[in-house]
């Protein structure tokens, strides 16, 4: 089944001057290996096209089923120093959260202990 990232993971943020820090946390160990395999640091990007102008970088830490983006050049030129009204990594985490990903049918029975109404 097609899902939004949401249904999958939690993410929590970070930035510092131009850089953001968005880690994607699986809600179960079972849900980690699709996002390992789905969200790559190219993907990230490609999600972000337009709004990160540099490298992104990801760290699997496997054993916590989290993943770690880097991504420099994401900010404007930093929050002191951008234009723009929300310029935090706290918007750019909650916009990740829309990234489409496939998930075999088998898991949704994981799906459900988060979000009862229906993935």
């Amino acid at each position: 089944m097609r899902l939004p990232l949401q249904h999958v993971a939690h993410v929590r943020s970070g930035d510092k001057g131009n850089t953001s820090n968005i880690t994607v946390i699986a809600y179960e160990p079972d849900l980690y290996p699709y996002l390992k395999e789905q969200l790559t640091a190219e993907r990230f990007k490609a999600f972000y096209a337009g709004m990160v102008t540099g490298q992104v970088t990801r760290y699997a830490v496997d054993r916590l089923g989290v993943l770690n983006f880097v991504a420099e050049g994401a900010l404007g030129g930093g929050v002191s120093r951008s234009l723009c009204l929300d310029n935090y990594g706290k918007a750019l985490s909650a916009a990740i959260l829309g990234f489409e990903m496939e998930v075999p049918d088998k898991a949704a029975n994981l799906l459900r202990n988060y979000h009862p109404e229906g993935a």
